[in-house]
């Protein structure tokens, strides 16, 4: 067994729980075997950073699977995954102080304040105590994936730790009243999860990618979901990249009609992960300031938050939300327009809402796609809000999604389901639904909310100086154009 004499080389690991294509893991393996000392692969839970407001029980319960994943594929190389809970620099004292650092590596982690924060006191620590710290960005598109090391040199004499079940277990008595959520219709967790979930797209869901990603009812059996995988790091995108990349080469000597839209599909996904790569290896965006706790939000943000605005679409893409957490692009952006357009809603507030129901959250695109929805991205166009009816009349047209999240609608007749406060009280009372009492009355009506938010955002760019803003393009007429992927993340 590997002794500790020299020192143990940490890995730290954070939003990258996979054995394989690990750039520091390989590099620390290879430092341990070379000076003949043992690797602790390390996850620290520190409480405080699960406190800030855009985290929630849903993503702890993905990423407890995921280290459960990682311990057992990390114990079969020959050392399983220590798990100590506390803040970063007197967890890695503690350590040091025990077996001794020799090295530590990790990968650039999600860039939010908390984060920077800490690695800076990490950064500070580490070259106080003399230790080197090699923090890897993610490599380029092209490299091929790394496999995991053949073996890891043990650590003698520690324990490895216990992976809490819930979350509350090991936060005291400061647990957030948002934080123990439930989630049934959340994906699984862990990297036997995701290279299923990889191969289930790859090979069953190609051919309704395009046709289907953008239509509520029927987006989530037609995207890879693969996005909680990505931004947790149990893939990879380069090992999602190569994945593809071997489904184009079995496809690509096969006549069309036995392929159909599979090439195109994987195009276009392909294009997605390059996208998303591309994002975040930008500097980071400004994020706010505190991802912190808030106060309550007004009655209208409440009526937002909870589904119900009286907006069918929209209440159901909160329902859907707060079941799954996941929605489709399409959805993404309407929601947020809808918050801080139509309804005004404190755009840090709404977006914190998104962040802690989205399980495949990344702080660095989520914020900047945020800006760019409501805002307007800097020297970009300015936002083009839309009706959430019309919206609803085209991406839903027969209520399909509507009726699954919102059962209280189910009998109202398609005419009316997109707006019912339209609809005659004859036809609402044979639908059983009395306004107010079995769904709620709309807060406003949408179509002056839209025409109330197109005028802001004129005198805004009209106010802006030259350089900075450019108007908003002129109405489209005929065909429209596909919705901007990258809207609030990227959906796979």
């Amino acid at each position: 067994m590997a002794g500790t004499a020299a020192g143990v080389q940490v890995v730290w690991f954070r939003r990258d729980l996979r054995p394989a294509d690990h750039a520091p893991l390989t590099a620390a393996a290879e430092a341990a075997r070379a000076a003949g000392a043992g690797l602790l692969p390390l996850y620290v839970f520190d409480p405080d950073l699960w406190r800030r407001a855009d985290l929630a029980g849903r993503h702890w319960a993905f990423l407890r699977e995921a280290l459960v994943d990682l311990r057992r594929d990390l114990a079969a190389l020959g050392q399983p995954l220590v798990l100590r809970t506390g803040a970063a620099v007197p967890v890695l004292a503690a350590l040091h102080r025990s077996h001794g650092i020799a090295g530590l590596w990790a990968h650039a982690d999600d860039g939010t304040p908390g984060t920077r924060d800490r690695d800076a006191a990490v950064a500070a620590w580490a070259a106080g105590e003399g230790i080197p710290w090699r923090v890897t960005t993610p490599g380029p598109a092209a490299r091929a994936p790394l496999p995991a090391p053949e073996a890891l040199p043990p650590v003698a004499g520690i324990e490895p730790g216990a992976i809490p079940e819930t979350i509350d277990r090991v936060m005291g008595d400061r647990v957030p009243g948002w934080l123990p959520d439930t989630c049934p219709g959340r994906p699984a967790g862990g990297r036997r999860a995701g290279l299923a979930a990889t191969t289930r797209f790859l090979e069953r869901r190609l051919p309704r990618y395009l046709r289907d990603q953008a239509i509520p009812a029927v987006a989530g059996e037609a995207v890879s979901r693969l996005g909680p995988h990505l931004a947790w790091g149990t893939l990879s995108a380069g090992e999602v990249r190569a994945a593809a990349a071997r489904r184009r080469d079995e496809l690509r000597d096969l006549p069309e009609a036995i392929t159909g839209a599979r090439p195109r599909a994987l195009e276009v996904f392909g294009e997605r992960l390059n996208l998303r790569g591309a994002a975040l290896a930008d500097p980071p965006p400004d994020l706010p300031g505190e991802l912190m706790p808030q106060a309550a939000g007004t009655p209208l943000f409440e009526a937002w938050s909870r589904g119900e605005t009286g907006w069918p679409i929209v209440d159901a893409a909160m329902k859907a939300l707060a079941r799954d957490g996941w929605l489709p692009f399409t959805l993404r952006a309407l929601v947020m327009q809808v918050a801080v357009l139509h309804l005004e809603l404190d755009p840090v507030r709404a977006g914190l809402t998104l962040a802690r129901g989205l399980v495949d959250y990344e702080p660095a695109i989520h914020w900047r796609r945020l800006r760019d929805q409501t805002i307007g991205a800097p020297g970009g166009t300015v936002p083009r809000p839309g009706s959430p009816v019309r919206f609803s009349e085209r991406h839903d047209p027969d209520g399909r999604f509507i009726r699954t999240h919102l059962p209280a609608l189910a009998r109202l007749p398609a005419a009316w389901l997109h707006a019912p406060w339209t609809a005659p009280a004859e036809v609402m009372a044979a639908a059983g639904i009395t306004p107010g009492r079995d769904y709620a009355r709309p807060v406003a009506d949408p179509a002056a909310t839209l025409r109330a938010a197109r005028l802001r955002l004129q005198i805004a760019a009209a106010a802006a100086p030259a350089d900075t803003a450019t108007p908003p393009p002129p109405p489209r007429r005929g065909r429209r154009k596909p919705v901007d992927p990258r809207q609030l993340g990227f959906d796979f």
